[in-house]
């Protein structure tokens, strides 16, 4: 079975998604995970209870699966390159590499002819001191690896704030300021590539976050016509310098004029494309399914305007009113506990019929 077998590096709820997607289509899934009985591993077929870098693990992996993926960013590049010298692994680990340090990230962004806010390498006080200065004394100092959901930021609206000890404030490591951008609202595009360059996007979402963490997606986004296919166009030109295969999902902050400034690129399913499961033929998760075994990609219109809304720690508690909702699908992530800022599930309504 080894040619319908799909491994998956990590267990969490996008790791489930995808191999509930797979299932339709017929594939087996094996995970990776270090928890036991993580939320993937209860609809997958197999689990690999170890670290992500495991050699032991890494080389069941390859022995068991005919193309591997991966759920979250932070999977150690090192071990999905040596996956990759035995089996394809998509995406592939250059966008491992890219994603995984902001201020590479960045960069590569800026190369591809995709612009970002201004941005400074600090290593220090002083480079904080002078980022600050030339950026007006105002910017978000954060983390280079390993920040999400707002974590691993720090704010600085005015020359009030001292940058005095916010090298250490965020443990010391690489970091990158980033100058403030006047957006009016956020929006994110999901897209796909197949390993034959042919790419599929769909519509941009407009997103709200709540401390850091994303609480709903909507459709349609309010941008232009002209704002949308820009979105998408960036989306595709981030593609090609990747030479990407799977899904991708990439923030962007929308200024008054229409133009955009890409935020963020996430080398995977996204949270914001959890709204394709009920709004379109094809979700985010069969794509990227179809994509990195080389079937043919859906067609990802939108039949329906919709709402997605995320099911964050004690939110799990109102889940009998949220199915009493009309045209509403609720997804549960089989986690047993509720903590704070823990993402529970999601709930997406639709809103009418697509003009």
């Amino acid at each position: 079975m080894k040619d319908k077998t799909i491994g998956i590096i990590g267990g969490g709820q996008l790791g489930r998604m995808l191999a509930m997607a797979a299932a339709r289509l017929n594939f087996r899934t094996i995970i990776l995970e270090t928890q036991a009985d993580c939320p993937a591993a209860q609809v997958a077929n197999r689990q690999i209870v170890a670290p992500y870098d495991n050699p032991a693990a890494l080389e069941a992996l390859a022995e068991a699966a005919a193309v591997i993926t991966y759920e979250f960013e932070n999977v150690p590049v090192a071990a999905a390159e040596k996956l990759a010298a035995r089996v394809p692994v998509y995406p592939p680990p250059k966008a491992l590499e890219v994603s995984q340090d902001r201020l590479t990230e960045k960069r590569f962004l800026n190369a591809a002819g995709i612009p970002t806010a201004d941005f400074r390498a600090i290593d220090s006080d002083d480079d904080l001191k002078a980022g600050l200065e030339a950026f007006g004394h105002k910017g978000v100092l954060k983390t280079r690896r390993f920040g999400y959901d707002g974590k691993g930021q720090k704010v600085y609206r005015s020359a009030e704030d001292s940058p005095e000890g916010g090298f250490a404030a965020l443990g010391g490591g690489p970091l990158i300021l980033e100058s403030f951008v006047p957006f009016v609202r956020e929006i994110s595009v999901i897209a796909a590539r197949s390993p034959d360059g042919t790419v599929r996007a769909y519509d941009p979402a407009e997103n709200v976050h709540r401390d850091g963490i994303l609480h709903t997606s909507t459709l349609p986004a309010s941008v232009s016509a002209e704002t949308a296919r820009a979105a998408m166009a960036a989306a595709e030109k981030l593609l090609a310098a990747l030479d990407y295969v799977g899904v991708v999902g990439m923030e962007f902050f929308v200024l008054a004029d229409g133009s955009l400034i890409a935020n963020e690129i996430a080398p995977r399913v996204h949270n914001s494309g959890h709204w394709t499961e009920a709004a379109c033929a094809v979700s985010q998760f069969e794509q990227h399914v179809r994509a990195i075994t080389g079937l043919p990609l859906g067609n990802p219109r939108r039949h329906s305007d919709c709402v997605m809304q995320n099911l964050i720690g004690d939110d799990i508690h109102g889940l009998a009113n949220w199915l009493k909702l009309d045209d509403a699908l609720v997804h549960l992530y089989g986690k047993t506990e509720a903590r704070a800022g823990r993402k529970m599930g999601h709930v997406t309504w639709l809103t009418g019929k697509k003009a």
